[in-house]
């Protein structure tokens, strides 16, 4: 007899008074302090100041919350947020002609990593910090992110497998299900907790940081990542109705170009090295030389 795990837990971990706080919430808590404190450890480490580094937290966070929301509303169900404007912009919902917060339901990873290349480029332009520089610490801090992100997921029931036989598929009975699907919110957890290892154990070798050069963390992140992100969608489930009749679904579609991008910031490219820091070339500028410039 098949022996399945039965998944059921409450998305609702505590209430703050009366203020109910979800497991969901407490991933993203989480995605962004570990995000941030192994950033913090890298620009140290690089002997950048605390001064230069703190806008750092509000940008990638605006950003990457902004572009995960409007890259799912876009790319997913465009021809619905596209006539509600509202619920795309605000977490707020229409139920029985009655606004309601229900939280941002529904965020893509692509869009989230559109959002943090532009909020990045924001943040280098004002404090002299090199883009390719920011990018590689993302690429080594980014993947353990994503690993918390995914088990938020996992604990709201969602991004879930096809049916599995699997004597670890789980039964989502928040769905309504009675069958085993695959965890993939779970596989892809795991997997970004190995990209980030791998990726710290690369970066904590000084002769390979130099060999490889600025850009080679970032194209590691994103390559390995979405290509195993494209590989996973074949055991999901279909987000929206459409992917129904796709060759391929929409997430594997916009995993192409990044891995794509990747690929060439592994390899180095001439565009890239143009970009890159040059030797010589200050690291930073103190909030005060910013304030000075005004």
């Amino acid at each position: 007899m098949l022996s399945f795990v039965y998944w059921a837990p409450d998305p609702v971990a505590f209430h703050l008074f009366s203020w109910p706080v979800r497991w969901y919430a407490l991933c993203w808590v989480a995605a962004v302090l570990s995000g941030y404190f192994i950033m913090g450890r890298l620009f140290r480490h690089q002997r950048i100041p605390d001064e230069v580094f703190a806008p750092l937290f509000f940008y990638c966070f605006v950003g990457v919350l902004v572009g995960a929301r409007l890259g799912h509303c876009l790319f997913y169900e465009p021809g619905y947020f596209l006539h509600h404007l509202t619920e795309m912009v605000l977490p707020i919902q229409k139920i029985d002609g009655h606004w309601r917060v229900v939280g941002y339901e529904g965020l893509s990873s692509h869009g989230g990593i559109l959002g943090m290349l532009i909020a990045i480029w924001l943040y280098c332009r004002r404090t002299g910090v090199n883009y390719i520089r920011v990018l590689d610490d993302m690429g080594v801090a980014t993947p353990l992110s994503a690993a918390c992100i995914r088990m938020g997921n996992l604990f709201n029931s969602e991004i879930v497998g096809q049916p599995t036989d699997l004597p670890w598929g789980f039964i989502f009975a928040a769905n309504g299900e009675t069958f085993a699907r695959h965890p993939a919110q779970l596989y892809e957890s795991l997997f970004y907790v190995l990209v980030f290892l791998i990726g710290l154990i690369l970066y904590s070798l000084p002769k390979l940081r130099k060999r490889v050069g600025q850009g080679f963390y970032f194209g590691w992140c994103l390559t390995a990542i979405f290509i195993f992100r494209f590989f996973i969608e074949f055991i999901k489930a279909d987000q929206v109705a459409a992917e129904a009749h796709m060759l391929i679904n929409i997430g594997q579609i916009l995993s192409v170009p990044l891995v794509v991008v990747g690929i060439y910031c592994m390899a180095g490219g001439k565009w890239l090295k143009r970009i890159a820091e040059k030797p010589g070339a200050p690291l930073y500028r103190m909030p005060s030389e910013i304030k000075d410039k005004k």
